[in-house]
């Protein structure tokens, strides 16, 4: 039985809320029960010098953890001088994901920042930030649009993340705390509306998984992602 009570295929309450913030191109706080991410998306009209001629834009992501989206208060970051490896890990991850999904050449060189501000964390937080980040990158390629600034919409597809793991010896999708800090094994899986893989991170703590496991736990993710995919479409009014 899980902590949760839920199904072992079994998502927890996911809310997503665009255009939460009265200045950003682009926004949506994104609810994994009782985890709770701000995602916004910011444009700028030059992008990395490392691009300059190319032709081609570019998508980063930062993300935070607010020193109370924890059980006890955790040191900004800011004080210490530098983001720490986690923090560098999941915001390359979330902005690997969302490039996965853009025609970089179509938003010409510009570059968006998307920020994910932890609020509330109660597991999967990086999955959260991901799908979050989606629909404030698409709403802000709206904004765009509607200015005139690109013509066509530079998003070929959907990208959502989702958390599995063997809990108890049976594997469970999304994870909360409780399972995550107790779990034999934990992954996430980026994955793309047409079902492309983005990327698999998956970890034993102890006992080695096996294949078939593996591969049930990239079911139930798959069928995880399916059902993010509609709630982004309807977010977005699709």
């Amino acid at each position: 039985m899980r902590p949760s009570k839920r199904a072992t295929d079994e998502m927890r309450t996911v809310t997503l809320e665009r255009a939460v913030s009265r200045h950003a191109e682009g926004s949506c706080l994104v609810s994994f029960g009782d985890t709770k991410v701000l995602c916004t998306a910011s444009l700028e009209e030059r992008g990395p010098g490392w691009l300059r001629g190319s032709g081609k834009g570019w998508v980063t992501a930062e993300y935070s953890m607010l020193p109370r989206a924890t059980h006890e208060r955790t040191r900004r970051e800011v004080n210490s001088g530098k983001p720490s490896g986690r923090t560098q890990e999941i915001q390359r991850l979330i902005g690997r994901s969302l490039r996965a999904v853009t025609n970089l050449p179509a938003m010409g060189e510009r570059q968006i920042t998307v920020d994910c501000d932890v609020i509330q964390a109660d597991g999967g937080t990086r999955t959260a930030a991901i799908t979050g980040a989606w629909v404030a990158l698409h709403e802000c390629f709206t904004w765009m649009r509607s200015r005139s600034i690109i013509s066509v919409d530079p998003l070929r597809d959907h990208v959502a993340a989702i958390s599995c793991g063997i809990y108890k010896g049976k594997p469970v999708l999304d994870l909360d705390y409780d399972e995550d800090s107790a779990a034999e094994t934990d992954a996430n899986f980026v994955i793309t509306g047409t079902g492309g893989l983005v990327e698999v991170q998956g970890t034993a703590e102890g006992k080695p998984f096996s294949e078939d496991e593996l591969l049930e736990l990239l079911r139930l993710a798959k069928g995880g992602v399916q059902s993010l995919v509609v709630l982004q479409k309807q977010a977005i009014g699709v």
